[in-house]
């Protein structure tokens, strides 16, 4: 991982309105395209960029690719300071949090 790769990715809003989004739970690809306007192709690029620099780790599980943070991750705290800074970070975070129970239950 390099430092150029982690700030290119989280220079761009959508992967971190993603990585906020992925905050509480892991999604799969059409899973996090459901919840932002932008097409397969675009959600998979982000994810690719955002694979490529250590934050987000995939497993496939069947059909489905699962993304996730990657957990105790130094880089993390990185996005956990673009989450202050990107306006949209807290309700996704809190929505994501309320996913995940739902799931839970």
């Amino acid at each position: 991982m390099t430092a150029d790769r982690i700030f290119e990715a989280l220079a761009s809003r959508p992967r971190r309105e993603i990585l906020a989004y992925l905050s509480a739970q892991e999604l799969t690809a059409g899973e996090i395209g459901q919840r932002f306007a932008m097409s397969a192709p675009a959600i998979s690029r982000h994810l690719s960029v955002l694979s490529s620099a250590g934050l987000v780790t995939s497993e496939r599980r069947g059909q489905f690719v699962y993304y996730r943070l990657t957990p105790d991750n130094l880089v993390n705290t990185l996005g956990s300071f673009a989450f202050a800074v990107c306006p949209s970070a807290g309700p996704l975070q809190r929505e994501s949090r309320r996913r995940a129970k739902t799931k839970a239950t």
